[in-house]
């Protein structure tokens, strides 16, 4: 993969948290990764709004289509609404491949902020020198130089305020992503401390890695790195609550959660497990008029300033059933499908700021008594925050 063979082409999927989706968040900026004889460089650097919408839409799985709509294959925006990171690799290596003709796409790689925060651990403060960038934020209090202490609040809320293009903001976020890995593959820092980085960002499922290699995704699939919710790494009690944002908009910087899984043991060997998330919107009373239109969405797609709209999607074990939602205790509706053999519930929730809200989802006929494993969409907070250790009922002594 690292060119022993020949030049490699990877698309790098930079995703901001401020917009969740469902592998982590919106992929507004993109760089092309080279990687020759052991070299590794990048080369081409874009945005997602640089790739224009698919009409109609590209193909993609007809399963995962009608769980998250013809918008997985209309823009390079909405690719990752699945959580099954190997089907929105392939979809954004299509979409690259149409807009830019004879260029191919050799896998796909995705990482967030917070991975970058990981780096700069590692390899110290980074310096943006590009002059179009240096240019972009002169007289703003943006940054010339990243550190892991101000990478993340940076690129995922100061940005907003201080640049209102978001042509500008895309370009922001890419120059600080090229700067962070060009310091990474340069050797900067130390290699024990790159490595770690690099595990710990794997382990936190903020780092994904797909190859249009078939042998190489063979391997892949059966780590973490692939991100895949079926298949070899889908067993057992596996549970999984990804996030997609409604709000059209960067608030999901504001939103904090927990999710928790509830075991009850009923008869003839069968589990019940409740799904518990608790979300709190901490914008700021006055989010309406203290925060960017931009960060808000301004009401465009019918979510009232400084509210936050989510669509909170929730996988449970394979052969499972989705049985019922609660919010707060009330009964509503909910969307329910499948993948693979895996059920799937969807709920939406919208929370003004101040608010506070927790949502139930039951999974019955759980089949698997292996200890319960759960994944969430990671956010700005730490995985470790967000997963609360699993409960078990007096019913399973």
């Amino acid at each position: 993969m690292l060119g022993s063979d020949g030049e490699r082409s990877y698309l790098v999927l930079v995703q901001n948290s401020a917009e969740a989706r469902a592998t982590g968040g919106i992929p507004g900026a993109l760089a092309m990764l080279t990687t020759n004889d052991g070299l590794i460089s990048l080369s081409d650097q874009s945005s997602a709004g640089a790739i224009e919408a698919f009409r109609p839409a590209l193909d993609v799985d007809p399963e995962q289509e009608r769980l998250y709509t013809k918008r997985l294959g209309t823009q390079m925006q909405n690719v990752n609404l699945t959580p099954h990171f190997p089907t929105a690799a392939e979809t954004a290596k299509r979409m690259w491949e149409e807009r830019y003709s004879g260029e191919t796409v050799d896998g796909v790689l995705a990482m967030d902020p917070v991975v970058l925060a990981h780096l700069l651990e590692a390899t110290g403060p980074v310096d943006l020198t590009d002059p179009a960038v240096v240019r972009a934020i002169e007289g703003t209090s943006l940054p010339l130089s990243l550190t892991k202490d101000n990478v993340v609040s940076t690129l995922l809320s100061d940005v907003y305020r201080e640049i209102a293009d978001p042509s500008a903001q895309d370009a922001y976020f890419a120059a600080v992503a090229a700067s962070v890995f060009s310091a990474f593959t340069d050797g900067q820092g130390d290699s024990s401390q790159l490595v770690q980085a690099l595990i710990t960002s794997v382990q936190e499922h903020r780092l994904y890695l797909w190859s249009s290699d078939n042998d190489e995704q063979d391997i892949i699939s059966t780590t973490a790195l692939a991100g895949a919710v079926t298949g070899p790494n889908a067993g057992g009690a596996n549970f999984g609550v990804y996030f997609n944002d409604g709000t059209g908009a960067k608030m999901d910087y504001y939103a904090s959660r927990t999710v928790q899984l509830v075991q009850t043991c009923e008869s003839k060997g069968y589990s019940r497990y409740n799904v518990q998330v608790t979300v709190v919107n901490s914008a700021p009373q006055d989010a309406a008029s203290s925060l960017p239109a931009y960060v808000t969405g301004a009401g465009v797609y019918g979510v009232e300033p400084g509210h936050i709209r989510t669509n909170y999607v929730v996988y449970g074990p394979a052969q499972a059933l989705v049985e019922s939602a609660q919010i707060n205790g009330t009964a509503v509706p909910f969307g329910a499908g499948k993948h693979g053999q895996r059920p799937v519930g969807t709920v939406t929730l919208e929370l003004a700021p101040g608010e506070t809200a927790v949502i139930d989802l039951e999974f019955s006929r759980v089949v698997q008594d292996s200890l319960p494993k759960l994944q969430v969409t990671p956010s700005v907070q730490a995985v470790r925050d967000v997963v609360l250790p699993a409960k078990t009922s007096e019913s399973c002594e």
